[in-house]
């Protein structure tokens, strides 16, 4: 009888044991699956510039309901290489008239310590005297044409001498409003004074104003 007990309470455990070793192992898929849908694999992608506008937009707007915007143009980030017009770091400048003041927003794709945070950062408030013939504010009901759509563009318009001037690397892409032009446009460049190709591409249209 004893010996009988003894085993019957052995296979109660030996049940007991399987059922919890079942229970985990079929709990642990779902950890991992909540887990990868938590922490996508890869680095984050690089982004246009009306996809980083938004935020810095939204954000600029709480600083001052009366912002005026200015200029937009990528920036290096470490661990990162700018590619056909987009980015992992933007910049975009903003002006307000009632304060006499600017600021430089940024928009990151990632965390870079210790100075750039990912998301929307601004910088401190700087004097501002108001808009000039070569930094006019940007109208953005004309601002259409994203960054990506501009670079191409503007390397389709230059493919010759891309092809021509291989080792001449990407050197400006910016998007500003100026007297010059009755829209805003992109100033895209590559190369150097001395041996280089511009072209300004009209932010609403997608037309290439000029190059050379």
């Amino acid at each position: 009888m004893g010996n009988f007990l003894s085993r019957s309470a052995l296979s109660s455990l030996a049940i007991a044991a399987l059922l919890i070793t079942g229970c985990s192992q079929s709990a642990t898929p779902a950890n991992d699956v909540q887990a990868a849908a938590t922490n996508p694999s890869g680095p984050p992608a690089l982004v246009s510039a009306k996809t980083a506008f938004g935020p810095m937009y939204k954000s600029a707007l709480a600083w001052s309901p009366d912002i005026q915007f200015i200029t937009l143009a990528p920036q290096d980030l470490p661990g990162f290489t700018n590619a056909a017009g987009k980015a992992a770091m933007w910049e975009a400048t903003f002006a307000s008239p009632s304060k006499h003041q600017y600021r430089v927003y940024s928009y990151s794709i990632a965390t870079v310590q210790p100075e750039i945070h990912k998301g929307t950062s601004a910088n401190f408030a700087e004097p501002w005297a108001g808009a000039s013939r070569d930094a006019m504010p940007i109208d953005l009901s004309f601002f259409t044409v994203d960054s990506d759509a501009a670079y191409q563009a503007a390397s389709t318009e230059g493919a010759a001498w891309l092809a021509k001037n291989p080792g001449k690397n990407l050197s400006s892409l910016q998007l500003a409003s100026t007297y010059r032009f009755q829209a805003p446009v992109w100033y895209i460049s590559w190369g150097d004074k001395k041996n280089g190709y511009v072209a300004f591409v009209d932010a609403t249209s997608g037309k290439i104003y000029k190059s050379k």
